[in-house]
């Protein structure tokens, strides 16, 4: 085996004699055609809802959730998937979020969240993470399907058209800073200093119109 590796390495690293330069350009553009599709393709596989739910981490916890939600069934039958709300649209922002999600793979091998103990038990890490990476981006992924434009807040209750006039629609706070937990359970060590109940407290010091 070592032998055959070092003859292709020999022949690799030999100039070549026989083909053209023409031949070499031609064949490295196809070659680097095959490469790109094929990457491409890898990309969009480990985009789908599929392969997220594909390991029992996420099949049997937060996907079993979201099958609960507004998200996933509603009147008007559009669902949300995993990638719709984890993993941004464009491209470079999407490269960048797989890169950093190879590490889940460690976390896979080592079961590091393999039992419903320690899934709870790393659900307010895993959390804080994904608030923080949203409250960053602006909350990204909610506005690729929501959108303050087309909002009629004549349609919503008194409370959810107050607060989105005072937070939302001014940019002091975020979809995310509210809308925690409308896809899966809170963290059991979610306090009452949060976002959201922040702004909940702000309502109801208002007075009455």
């Amino acid at each position: 085996m070592i032998g055959f590796l070092r003859k292709a390495w020999d022949v690799i690293r030999r100039p070549s004699t026989h083909l053209s330069f023409g031949f070499l350009t031609v064949g490295g553009f196809v070659m680097g055609i095959f490469f790109w599709g094929g990457f491409n393709t890898a990309l969009e596989v480990t985009n789908t809802e599929a392969f997220c739910i594909s390991c029992h981490e996420m099949r049997d916890n937060v996907f079993a959730e979201l099958k609960e939600t507004v998200h996933y069934t509603n009147p008007s039958g559009v669902r949300a998937t995993c990638p719709d709300c984890h993993v941004p649209h464009e491209w470079t922002s999407k490269i960048a979020r797989k890169t950093a999600a190879t590490k889940e793979v460690w976390g896979k091998i080592f079961g590091t969240i393999s039992t419903p103990e320690k899934f709870e038990e790393k659900r307010l890490t895993m959390a804080e993470h994904e608030w923080a990476r949203m409250e960053a981006n602006d909350s990204l992924e909610c506005r690729n399907c929501h959108s303050a434009d087309s909002m009629d807040i004549t349609l919503q209750s008194e409370r959810a058209a107050e607060a989105h006039q005072r937070f939302l629609f001014t940019g002091e706070k975020t979809c995310i800073s509210c809308h925690r937990g409308v896809a899966h359970r809170l963290p059991k060590q979610e306090t009452a200093s949060g976002p959201r109940e922040a702004i909940a407290a702000y309502l109801e010091q208002q007075p009455t119109q």
